[in-house]
């Protein structure tokens, strides 16, 4: 037994001795070779340039921040590929299934613009008559009582009282007494000018007797729009005494924005409906476009014309207004959906085929319901994603090798995982991790790529209201609890602007209480 011991000894103590040898030696050689490769691997992967993770469009030829204070991206000839350039990206058919990803193609074809607005029924100004008296003197007579009160042409207003008047007739007379031609002619005109009728100048030629008071009747049929007086009133020529609005037709003033005014025109139909006639849609066209914009709502008027013959309408009614400004001419068009607008940037991600995307700038012109006028970016043909397209620039905009949305069963040599991401941020000590604790229900599950998609609550402390979000589940983490709709309480923390899930916890809808609690 003890020489089997002093054997084993010696056993190590040989092995140990031949273990250094080879250390001494092979290491070296190795080490070496790696030293010999280096400059090679380094020659070919050095950056071409780098790039904004959040703006694809931001290139400089050395490293440097971003207008956002982010580090830039070095971009290298092996990310050029040969469908698109920087910034291409290629997603796993299986991926592209689950996000749904769906594409549209531009092309040319007409766009049919409105501008939807509001507007105010008024009177037809044109048709607006004011009444005023052409000498002073006392209102006997008021005949019309209320404002609203419906007149018809002819109908007696109110009589008054003029010593003016009265010196008039009296003039009149006496021409017609001396049987004076030129004055007779010069007296008639006078009591015309004074707004006499006809009427009562032949009775005072056949009657011979001045009228203390005079009446006057309604210039046209319509309705008192105004009424300044009362009975027993003085009044002087620069008394407004009231005004009668035509109602056969209505004006309605609609306003649109500065921004808009260049794509109305004189004759651009116009459909309006009212609250107050559910159902009903009544068709005109632009009638006058005013030449001054509003001081304060910073708008510009339009006057539409409508038929009033119903009376349905009323002044100071409040209208809905839809000017249909779109034309024959044929635009390159895109669905709505497909455009991000970054409020610095607009882009589309193109489909470039065979699994290969690539976020591109976009300039954009008009829009209408379900369509947005491209300007520059694309040609006719250009197929756009149109849903699932915020993921997918996300990763083009990085100009990223789009691993971490590669099928499971693609090579893991260059994949970055969720424990990676968080080694990497524990190595970093001088920058702080964002985290949050919620409660949300999962919507859609991806365990090949350990992505969940959830309707997540309001994060109090962030001051975030409730919103759908996709999370990274990290490796330490039971996937099995997100299935969907499952009610969970969570952590998650955000490494390099991607959400991880580090912690999680089944939860009853109903009580709020952990599952293992009830």
């Amino acid at each position: 037994m003890k020489n089997q011991r002093n054997l084993l000894i010696f056993c190590i103590i040989i092995g140990a001795v031949i273990g250094g040898a080879m250390t001494r030696y092979i290491l070296p050689l190795t080490a070496v070779q790696t030293s010999a490769k280096q400059p090679s691997l380094s020659a070919t992967n050095k950056p071409l340039y780098w790039v904004a993770p959040m703006d694809a469009n931001y290139k400089r030829d050395k490293p440097g921040k971003s207008p956002m204070g982010m580090d830039l991206i070095p971009v290298y000839q092996n990310d050029q590929t040969a469908n698109g350039g920087a910034g291409t990206i290629s997603v796993d058919p299986d991926v592209i299934n689950n996000l749904g990803v769906r594409t549209a193609v531009a092309q040319y074809q007409a766009l049919h613009t409105q501008i939807n607005t509001v507007g105010y029924v008024t009177y037809d100004e044109d048709k607006l008559v004011h009444i005023h008296p052409r000498v002073q003197g006392w209102i006997e007579k008021l005949f019309v009582k209320a404002e609203g009160d419906p007149v018809r042409k002819g109908q007696p207003l109110y009589n008054i009282y003029s010593p003016e008047l009265v010196n008039a007739q009296e003039e009149f007379l006496l021409a017609l007494q001396r049987q004076n031609a030129r004055l007779i002619t010069a007296a008639r005109e006078r009591l015309t000018a004074l707004q006499l009728s006809e009427s009562t100048i032949n009775e005072l030629e056949k009657s011979r007797k001045v009228q203390q008071t005079v009446t006057f009747y309604a210039p046209q049929t319509g309705v008192v729009e105004r009424l300044k007086i009362r009975q027993g009133f003085f009044v002087k020529p620069d008394t407004t005494i009231m005004a009668i609005g035509d109602l056969a037709d209505v004006w309605v003033e609609a306003e649109v924005f500065a921004r808009q005014a260049n794509q109305v025109k004189i004759g651009t139909p116009v459909t309006m409906t009212l609250d107050y006639l559910p159902g009903k849609t009544y068709r005109g066209k632009v009638n006058y476009i005013y030449p001054t914009l509003d001081t304060k709502t910073r708008t510009l008027k339009v006057r539409l014309i409508f038929e009033n013959a119903l009376a349905e309408f009323k002044p100071n009614m409040f209208a809905q207004v839809a000017l249909h400004t779109g034309t024959n001419q044929q635009v390159l068009l895109i669905p709505k959906e497909a455009l991000i607008r970054t409020g610095k940037q607009d882009r589309v991600v193109l489909a470039l085929g065979t699994g290969h995307f690539k976020s591109i700038a976009v300039t954009v012109g008009r829009y209408d319901h379900d369509f947005v006028e491209i300007l520059s970016g694309l040609s006719a043909g250009d197929k756009v994603v149109s849903s699932a397209q915020f993921l997918l620039d996300s990763e083009s905009s990085k100009t990223s090798d789009f691993q971490r949305m590669h099928h499971a069963s693609k090579t893991t040599a260059n994949k970055k995982t969720t424990q990676s991401l968080l080694t990497e941020k524990e190595n970093k000590p001088s920058q702080s991790v964002a985290s949050a604790t919620v409660n949300g229900t999962v919507k859609s599950v991806m365990p090949a790529n350990r992505i969940v998609n959830i309707d997540r609550e309001a994060i109090n402390k962030w001051q975030r209201d409730a919103a759908n979000v996709d999370f990274i589940v990290a490796d330490n983490v039971d996937f099995s609890l997100f299935t969907k709709n499952a009610y969970l309480m969570f952590t998650f923390e955000v490494h390099d602007d991607n959400f991880v899930i580090v912690s999680a916890m089944a939860m009853s809808p109903k009580t709020n209480k952990p599952m293992g609690d009830m």
